[in-house]
């Protein structure tokens, strides 16, 4: 994720056989040739601009209905797995997937890690299932993380982990065919930055205890990670989308603009035309993009340090973890409550936005069992009050203090979500038939006045997350 969330949560936590490249250069142009199934490689041109994506952007009828669906499923789950994993923070708190670059490991030593690489546990199947019993509607997986080793089987690099791993499988595949099986989108994570690639060249504001090189070849890195995207977009049938991060490595640097975005997210949806594509770069939005995701921040906020940019009118996503660290640490017990988490979930969906959580998968391919126990209560949750949720759009009032509104046809959802006093008065100016609580229908005493409404609030039950309550809007109202 983020290096300057990296920068937070270090502070916060705590410390924590190479062939010539022209011979290199010449293989990595063949193999994206064949990939891409394209005429030879034409001379490369000076790129426009990255930072607006070098053009406009028109949505096709297939994206558009899939920003719909995005915005309706509201949940997702996102999954950080890679070599990292193995290491689990080396007994230190904080974010574990960054050990490559926290530990400055030489990326000729840590690439080692793929031969001891061989997660037998893992059962594409009982992913899915877990995580479709939360309530979650779609998957986000780290496709390739900023170590640079693909969790895919790649043509166009041997460091991947069907070929340089003993597990010889690949997980993305299995999970692919098991989210088909199961009804759940599948939307890749790739890394923009790369600490391992020789070509990843100049090096950005991360990774610079890799010993890579001291040159490269930027645009054949570009073509490299292109031919990656191809090849997920290709091989795995529908996706929801790309999840890109990384971008942020290089904003300080000539690199900024020569990213060739407008490119990349053309042969996006080229070749998905209902792949939304959303970029961790903590900028407005640029041309080609779908959604506009926040990094542990809900929008509007900015707490972590770097989510300033403004709110756009695109579908919006906010991304937490379920402890400190993204990718799986071994020593890090501190737990985010499912209490704390609904909550999140449900502030998330007051300011009209999706929430995507975090669990690291462990090095024998398993889901953590506390996460797992969580997923299965927020899901439990979301069986009485998921139509609060679900296919809702950010409410009527901005969030407030005591909590936030959804809302629906005909309906507004009130989720009180801290409030003491027996009376709470809402500003809402529609026309309103009747209130009643969400999880048994009982009625709700209103009041209408000058200022909106007046709800009589039934006292909270003992382990109520969130008290519900649903207004059905008059006719004339709807």
């Amino acid at each position: 994720m983020e290096y300057k969330f990296y920068l937070t949560c270090r502070l916060k936590f705590g410390e924590s056989a190479m062939m010539s490249s022209s011979g290199r250069a010449a293989l990595l142009s063949l193999a994206l040739w064949a990939v891409a199934g394209a005429a030879s490689p034409a001379e490369p041109q000076s790129p426009p601009p990255a930072a607006a994506a070098a053009d406009t952007y028109t949505p096709s009828p297939e994206n558009l209905a899939a920003r719909q669906w995005f915005q309706n499923a509201k949940f997702g789950v996102f999954l950080h797995w890679g070599l990292y994993s193995q290491l689990g923070g080396v007994g230190k708190p904080g974010l574990a997937e960054w050990i490559m670059n926290d530990a400055e490991i030489p990326a000729r030593q840590y690439q080692r890690l793929a031969q001891f690489f061989n997660p037998t546990g893992f059962d594409a199947d009982a992913w899915v299932q877990a995580i479709k019993a939360s309530g979650a509607r779609y998957i986000v997986i780290t496709s390739k993380h900023h170590e640079g080793f693909a969790m895919f089987k790649s043509q166009v690099s041997p460091y991947n982990i069907v070929d340089a791993s003993p597990f010889k499988r690949d997980p993305i595949a299995e999970l692919a065919a098991a989210c088909q099986r199961h009804g759940i989108k599948l939307f890749f994570y790739y890394s923009q930055l790369d600490w391992h690639h020789p070509d990843y060249f100049p090096r950005g504001s991360t990774g610079n205890s890799s010993e890579r090189p001291a040159a490269g070849d930027w645009d054949h890195y570009i073509d490299y990670q292109q031919a990656q995207l191809r090849e997920l977009l290709t091989q795995y049938g529908p996706i929801g989308g790309i999840w890109f991060d990384g971008w942020w490595d290089q904003k300080d640097t000539a690199m900024r603009d020569r990213w060739r975005l407008g490119e990349t997210y053309r042969l996006i949806h080229q070749l998905q035309p209902a792949a939304l594509i959303g970029n961790n770069h903590h900028q407005a939005p640029f041309p080609g993009e779908d959604f506009q995701m926040f990094e542990r921040d809900l929008p509007g906020e900015h707490t972590m340090g770097f989510n300033t940019a403004p709110i756009s009118e695109l579908p919006l996503e906010m991304a937490e973890t379920m402890n400190g660290s993204w990718g799986f640490n071994l020593t890090d017990d501190d737990y985010k409550s499912t209490r704390t988490l609904v909550r999140t979930l449900v502030q998330a969906a007051g300011r009209n936005a999706n929430f995507l959580l975090n669990t690291g998968p462990m090095p024998n391919g398993q889901l953590q069992p506390e996460n797992i126990k969580t997923l299965g209560e927020i899901g439990r949750w979301l069986q009485t009050y998921g139509e609060s949720v679900y296919g809702t759009r950010g409410g009527p009032l901005a969030a407030r203090s005591w909590g936030v509104t959804t809302q629906a046809k005909g309906r507004i959802y009130v989720h009180v979500l801290d409030w003491q006093d027996p009376k709470l008065s809402i500003p809402i100016k529609q026309a309103v038939a009747r209130a009643r609580l969400l999880k048994d229908g009982s009625p709700v005493a209103m009041q209408r006045t000058r200022e909106g409404l007046v709800l009589t609030l039934p006292p909270a039950a003992e382990g109520d997350i969130d008290r519900v309550i649903q207004l059905d809007l008059a006719e004339s109202a709807r």
